[in-house]
């Protein structure tokens, strides 16, 4: 008996414990994004993003498929879009925001969106040769905060050799990442 009364007190000691808002998600843009600002100056960046699940119908035996979609918005990133085109594949961490508003006959809508606080460009589908569902895993940027940085080469060493893993130089610069 006291062993479930104690049992039940952590129970109820863990219940105040904060709430989490916190989403994951790789999926491929279903369109182009598209950045506005705000009369303050404010970028924002939306774009829609396709996950798609998969599954096995065990009656039929049948594969089936069911595409969520997600409206995510980035703001202060307006450099991004120019990196987010339709087909992309792309990492989104973020936290769900419901909002509402009055449509123009006047019925409240309420939505809810991505508000995107962590972006990685992953790559996109294949326009050539391969399967249409075959994507790219290669990321094409990762976050400044990713790994350590290597440190400064001393004004007269050679420069560094290419890295020997295939497909490691993409020839992307410093100038092509958007963040």
């Amino acid at each position: 008996m006291l062993a479930s009364v104690a049992r039940l007190r952590r129970v109820i000691h863990c219940s105040h414990m904060g709430s989490v808002n916190k989403v994951i998600l790789i999926g491929n843009l279903g369109r182009d994004a598209e950045t506005k600002f705000t009369p303050s100056g404010a970028s924002v960046t939306n774009f829609s993003l396709a996950t798609t699940r998969k599954w096995k119908d065990q009656q039929s035996g049948e594969w089936k498929e069911q595409t969520d979609w997600h409206r995510v918005k980035y703001w202060r990133a307006e450099n991004v879009a120019n990196y987010l085109l339709k087909g992309k594949q792309v990492y989104v961490e973020g936290r769900l925001e419901t909002r509402s508003y009055d449509d123009k006959d006047g019925k409240k809508v309420y939505t809810t969106e991505v508000v995107c606080e962590h972006l990685v460009l992953l790559g996109g589908r294949q326009d050539s040769g391969g399967a249409p569902d075959e994507y790219s895993q290669q990321p094409v940027s990762m976050p400044r905060s990713a790994g350590p940085r290597p440190a400064a080469a001393p004004a007269h060493a050679a420069p560094p050799a290419a890295a020997e893993e295939p497909g490691f130089n993409q020839g992307i610069t410093d100038d092509d990442v958007p963040f």
